[in-house]
């Protein structure tokens, strides 16, 4: 990665934690569909800096989601279920944003919160071993 890669990631990256601490706020304050999108968003940032690992630069959210699949999922680099959950946030977060009527139960997307972190994580990790 070149120095700029490397301070864009960051920002990415700092981006990513405190969208996480902006859910954790709006599930506070019951604003569950906004949690949501807000999850989906960390992941978003922390993905996009993981992409610049491989060169990759989008914010096309399906070509984002398409690349890491196939550069980190399917080589192994990330565990399956960090996929599984991304596109369980993807879907989610179109839904809640774009479908009529749509209301998350708190208690079925409170666990999501440190699934995301863990996701989060694991790229911080990827991305540490990597500069």
């Amino acid at each position: 990665m070149t120095d700029e890669e490397r301070t864009l990631a960051a920002y990415r990256m700092s981006r990513a934690n405190e969208t996480l601490e902006e859910a954790k706020v709006l599930f506070e304050a019951g604003h569950i569909n906004a949690y949501v999108n807000r999850l989906y968003y960390a992941c978003f940032y922390a993905l996009s800096a993981l992409l610049l690992m491989r060169g990759f630069s989008t914010g096309k959210h399906g070509h984002l989601r398409s690349v890491f699949h196939r550069e980190f999922v399917k080589t192994g680099a990330i565990a399956q279920e960090w996929g599984r959950h991304f596109d369980l946030l993807f879907s989610s977060r179109h839904e809640g944003d774009y479908a009529d009527f749509v209301q998350f139960e708190a208690d079925e997307v409170a666990p999501w919160l440190e699934r995301t972190r863990g996701l989060v994580g694991c790229v911080e990790k990827l991305l540490s071993d990597r500069v």
